[in-house]
């Protein structure tokens, strides 16, 4: 479900500004705001019902022995949700964050059954494309998430899922992102056989723990 290419004519979030916010009131602007997302996010979910790509896209996270999740800029919070997520049910997940986890740390160890999952939208960021060219250059598998088929990290990628992201705003919306993800982690964690037992596991060491309020 690759993005509209009319949402491309405005590459950034200045020209954005000045093609959509200027000049307009706030009642008007909120309704084509949430007039936008409800239509993205409904044509999304009826999209992701036959696109089987982040069936496949699970099936590979699934299969491989190392999981390494990467984004950077507004994408490296689609990297740590879903990094989150898959690390509830599954074990070697890894956030590469810059700081604990660092690009070079992964490259210097790539093996034939590690996965990498990259999130890279528009403006593409130059780190996230040059780590994942080179884990897949070092024999590692790439799982892309973006938006057009045409983005730098479309060309790399063993598996692709493309994402909507236009939006009425002045930034691209992450709200199908955000969905995806969802549903992404979801078919992965229902997919892998020692989930269920992570799950009660972490459960009993929550409440003993007392990490949380109730």
């Amino acid at each position: 479900m690759p993005d509209d290419p009319h949402n491309r004519e405005l590459a950034s979030p200045h020209e954005r500004y000045d093609a959509r916010l200027q000049r307009r009131s706030s009642t008007l602007l909120q309704r084509r705001v949430v007039e936008q997302e409800r239509a993205s996010i409904d044509e999304a979910l009826d999209q992701i019902l036959t696109d089987e790509s982040i069936a496949q896209a699970a099936a590979r996270i699934v299969a491989a022995r190392r999981r390494f999740i990467i984004g950077s800029a507004k994408s490296f919070s689609y990297a740590s949700l879903l990094a989150f997520d898959l690390g509830v049910g599954l074990s070697q997940v890894t956030l590469i964050d810059g700081t604990v986890v660092r690009g070079v740390d992964v490259l210097s160890d790539v093996r034939s059954n590690d996965l990498m999952v990259a999130f890279s939208f528009r403006r593409y960021r130059r780190d996230t494309v040059e780590i994942a060219r080179r884990f897949v250059e070092a024999g590692g598998e790439l799982v892309a998430v973006t938006d057009f088929e045409d983005a730098p990290l479309a060309k790399l990628a063993d598996q692709c899922i493309y994402v909507a992201t236009g939006s009425a705003s002045y930034v691209d919306s992450p709200t199908v992102v955000a969905s995806v993800l969802h549903v992404l982690a979801t078919l992965t964690t229902a997919s892998s056989k020692g989930a269920r037992r992570r799950l009660m596991e972490r459960d009993r060491l929550n409440t003993e723990l007392g990490l949380y309020v109730n």
